[in-house]
């Protein structure tokens, strides 16, 4: 199995389970996306597991992608990279589950919301902030409606707000709210009831419940991917959210 610098990945028991854990907030850096990603593909290649489970070590399950690298070169290889972990989610044959027990924001709450099933406690928090620098989030964009309607995705999308997990959970983005201390009995339940299932039928049931998604998923990726790399980041305002961001100083914008 191979080593990781930025995560933990194991297979015992027909369960599959990615920790992120590059502290404190998890930020997703190209080389820990590297690793998502080659842990993933090892995932798709095993036909006999009941569950995938990504979940964080440290405060945060994710704080998002790393500002440094929306920047300059690093922009076009780092949203392709970004967005081939979802396209290695769709292709995992398993269900997968999310675990989050604090923020999961930017590109961490796309990662969270992404998977079939999000358990959460009441210390979670989800948001797509992207917004506040002039940007936008390609995968929320796309997935949003489908998980909490338009006007809903419209409202985080364009705000910028960060939710609760209560409200996360009223809203759809959340498919369970556990008491921290009960966790981990609500996840070992859950896995139970899927160890006690056929593989094949889980493995077939998610492919045609996935299906629906997945050709209009590739489809509008795409299409967003390219808004976001030709008409937005380059513009003067999303520079400047970027640089204000790791400057700590509020943007000027310009409106170009």
């Amino acid at each position: 199995m191979s080593s990781y610098n930025y995560i933990d990945f194991s297979v015992e028991d027909r369960i599959a389970r990615l920790v992120l854990k590059r502290p404190p907030v998890n930020v997703l850096n190209m080389e820990m996306m590297n690793e998502i990603v080659e842990a993933l593909s090892s995932v798709c290649k095993e036909d006999s597991l009941h569950a995938l489970v990504i979940r964080a070590e440290g405060k945060a399950f994710s704080a998002g992608v790393a500002v440094e690298d929306h920047m300059g070169d690093k922009t076009e290889p780092m949203i392709h990279l970004f967005h081939n972990m979802f396209h290695r989610l769709l292709e995992v044959p398993c269900p997968t589950i999310s675990v989050v027990e604090g923020a999961a924001l930017g590109g961490g709450c796309e990662l969270a919301t992404f998977c079939d099933i999000v358990i959460a406690t009441d210390q979670a928090k989800f948001g797509q902030p992207e917004i506040n620098l002039g940007l936008f989030p390609p995968v929320s964009i796309v997935t949003f409606p489908w998980l909490i309607g338009l006007n809903r995705g419209m409202e985080l999308l364009l705000t910028g707000d960060t939710i609760s997990a209560q409200k996360a959970y009223e809203w759809g983005l959340v498919n369970r709210l556990v008491p921290s201390h009960k966790l981990e009995e609500h996840l070992d339940h859950l896995l139970s009831q899927f160890k006690n299932k056929s593989a094949l039928a889980l493995r077939l049931t998610r492919k045609a419940l996935r299906e629906t998604m997945a050709v209009t998923f590739a489809a509008a990726i795409e299409k967003v991917e390219q808004i976001y790399l030709r008409d937005l980041v380059q513009t003067e305002d999303a520079q400047e959210g970027l640089k204000s961001f790791l400057e700590k100083r509020e943007p000027v914008w310009k409106n170009r």
